[in-house]
């Protein structure tokens, strides 16, 4: 009789209708132990108003749901404070939704746990709203700044003392990557001298290059990191999106070798050791740090960083590299560690650095041993002790803190903060010297060895008039 009735209204309602039905029969029992599900369903963020912006306390944060079942009942919860007191939030037919909050103007910075409770079926997750520190511009009377457009999508600068050139990346989008370009700079005027568009790649497997803009040109081996090899007269790119690399003529940019797909996994930075011979390109998402001859061009045994964490996955980042010491530097994108390199024997020293989430940007200091940490997800810039491990500071630079470089003969550390759209700059007692207006979306910075800061930033659009240049900065008592 039961299942005649089941069958009865599932013919009237549908499958899924009577699910929900059913699930709401549930919800009117007299239990808290309702329908659950094998999971969290779905996933739940939390950020700005705006796509990409960051959250300041005082600001309007939204709180996003996406592939949860539809008709879900939602409460969110900061501690034991409801967020959304009207009531459940329900998801609607297509997974999602959609709150809006109000962060109190005395909301400390951090990462904020906001614990998502659903109903119906029931399940919790927790999703971290990230209150960004709000760092004024200042400072700007005790540097100059020069700029200049240069092309969009601008990754990564790199400077030539032998060449006295700038080199840098752009890539415009993702697979496949159409528009990508290897320019040199004046470093004077940031004037381009020439530029260099990068081979056809072959698509990615799986992949259709079905463009909605009607572009039908392949992609090509679009460069992202860049690094100068002066012994031999190159330049070293990362290939990112066909996990690899490849070198380039410094004079007349023409292509030496275009390494196969595969070299290098997620390709991010390559650094040049000149005083070995070699080049290092970080494969991001694994912990290994692949090896070049660059004489030879012969790709070696790579460099193996594995985590000291319990569980732990180590994710090579940037690198930082001190050619006497024989040092290579970098940091873990995926658990709190920095790793130092000795060159000579390929051993790793594991340096813990609590504090940091989502490190990404490395810089070395090897007057007084200080390793310097930039991490997008806390906001700071942290001064590490190479020899002791001890965290000696911990800076808040501003949203998304992505890279850093150190200048030597200043002594100071500058950082990008994509998301603040500034450059802080870091004395090495860990006060902040400046916080210099960046633009938009502040990318990666290289010294020069001569007192002065290269930064290229990234645009929000092709008419954005902040967007796609170059800084040349300098100390004004340097000038």
């Amino acid at each position: 009789m039961a299942e005649r009735i089941h069958r009865r209204f599932r013919n009237i309602l549908g499958t899924s209708a009577l699910a929900l039905c059913l699930a709401g029969v549930a919800a009117l029992a007299d239990t808290l132990f309702t329908a659950t599900s094998d999971g969290f369903i779905g996933s739940v963020s939390a950020g700005g108003a705006e796509r990409g912006a960051p959250v300041h306390a005082g600001d309007t944060a939204v709180i996003t749901g996406t592939g949860l079942v539809p008709g879900q009942a939602i409460t969110l919860m900061r501690g034991t404070t409801v967020l959304n007191p009207d009531g459940p939030i329900t998801v609607d037919a297509e997974g999602g939704f959609s709150h809006e909050l109000t962060v109190d103007g005395e909301a400390l910075t951090g990462l904020q746990p906001i614990v998502v409770i659903g109903e119906n079926p029931a399940a919790a997750t927790v999703a971290e709203l990230k209150v960004s520190p709000d760092l004024p511009v200042s400072g700007d009377d005790l540097f100059t700044a020069q700029s200049g457009p240069v092309t969009r999508g601008l990754y990564q600068v790199a400077y030539s003392a032998g060449a006295d050139a700038l080199y840098v990346t752009s890539a415009v989008g993702r697979p496949p990557v159409r528009d990508s370009e290897l320019l040199r700079l004046d470093p004077e005027t940031l004037e381009v001298q020439a530029e260099a568009t990068p081979v056809e790649a072959p698509a990615a497997p799986g992949r259709q290059p079905a463009p909605a803009d009607g572009d039908d040109r392949p992609g090509v081996f679009a460069v992202y990191g860049v690094d100068v090899d002066e012994a031999n007269g190159n330049v070293w790119v990362t290939n990112t999106r066909q996990n690899t690399v490849a070198v380039y003529k410094q004079d007349d940019l023409s292509l030496v070798r275009q390494y196969d797909p595969g070299a290098v996994s997620h390709a991010r930075d390559v650094i040049v050791n000149e005083t070995l011979g070699r080049a290092y390109a970080s494969a991001t998402g694994t912990g290994n740090i692949e090896v070049f001859d660059t004489a030879t061009l012969e790709q070696l045994e790579p460099i193996v960083i594995r985590s000291a964490q319990r569980g732990g996955e180590f994710s090579v980042m940037s690198l930082a590299l001190d050619e006497e010491s024989g040092k290579l530097v970098t940091v873990s994108l995926s658990s709190p560690e920095a790793a130092v390199v000795d060159l000579a024997s390929g051993e790793a020293r594991i340096i813990p650095i609590p504090g940091a989430k989502s490190a990404s940007g490395v810089a070395y200091d090897p007057v007084d041993g200080l390793i310097f940490v930039a991490s997008q997800a806390t906001d700071n810039l942290l001064i590490v002790s190479e020899e002791s491990g001890e965290i000696l500071h911990d800076i808040e630079t501003g949203a998304g803190a992505l890279n850093v470089t150190f200048e030597p003969q200043g002594r100071l550390a500058y950082v990008s903060n994509r998301g603040a759209g500034t450059v802080t700059v870091v004395n090495t007692s860990g006060e902040i010297v400046a916080n210099l207006d960046g633009g938009s979306l502040p990318n990666h910075l290289n010294a020069d060895g001569k007192g002065n800061v290269f930064a290229v930033n990234k645009s929000r659009g092709e008419d954005d008039a902040e967007g796609d240049r170059i800084w040349r900065i300098t100390p004004v008592a340097a000038e």
